[in-house]
């Protein structure tokens, strides 16, 4: 194939694929399509898998959506599908791109509806195909002791905060007689001092005295 018939973006079942990748690794991008199924689609299609995707003609991209569409068209065995027993139809289908969110979105809707179990499970955001839950599926903060801070009683104003007015008011006095206890103590004590130095030559004077007559 020349260079001109090459390809860089080629939309296959809404998405786009660059065409330097492998056709095979290309279709597998799409949503619903493992790898394996790519490989089983391209065999029977006859198109070589490790060819680039920008070399796809529009009739071999026609012929892939619809396999991957309906893979019954071209002899894919049922238990190879995503949906089989579909609950509306009846039918083995396989689901790609959005279909796969829509059919799971209903199927949840319908079993909370029903209210069976797993529609219990489904409204309470627990695990539905009986995992355990006693370690894994928390969800929300992480559960301990809080650090930092201490434990005031009820009622008790937090530190830094502004004492109320009342309180300040009742603080004012209470330091008023300390204050006065404080300069009473040193004068008490300098008048107790000074009689200690008096007495000392007190009692060298009659000794003097008696001496001198």
């Amino acid at each position: 194939m020349s260079s001109q018939e090459f390809r860089h973006i080629v939309r296959i079942a809404g998405k786009d694929i660059p065409g330097t990748k492998k056709t095979i690794i290309g279709i597998s991008q799409v949503k619903g399509m493992g790898y394996n199924f790519a490989k089983s689609i391209l065999d029977i299609l006859k198109i070589n898998p490790n060819s680039n995707v920008g070399f796809l003609t529009e009739s071999q991209v026609e012929e892939i959506e619809k396999a991957m569409r309906n893979p019954s068209s071209v002899n894919i065995p049922s238990w190879f599908l995503n949906r089989r027993k579909d609950i509306d139809t009846g039918n083995d289908l396989h689901l790609i791109t959005s279909d796969i969110d829509f059919n799971v979105r209903n199927d949840v809707e319908r079993e909370k509806g029903m209210n069976s179990w797993r529609g219990f499970r489904h409204t309470y955001g627990l695990k539905v195909r009986g995992q355990r839950t006693r370690t894994t599926g928390r969800k929300g903060g992480a559960v301990g002791v809080r650090k930092g801070g201490k434990v005031l009683p009820a009622g008790a104003p937090a530190e830094g905060a502004a004492a109320p007015a009342s309180e300040k008011g009742a603080a004012a006095p209470a330091a008023a007689p300390a204050s006065e206890k404080g300069a009473a103590a040193p004068a008490a004590a300098k008048g107790a001092a000074a009689p200690a130095k008096d007495s000392k030559p007190a009692p060298a004077k009659p000794a003097a005295e008696k001496k001198a007559k």
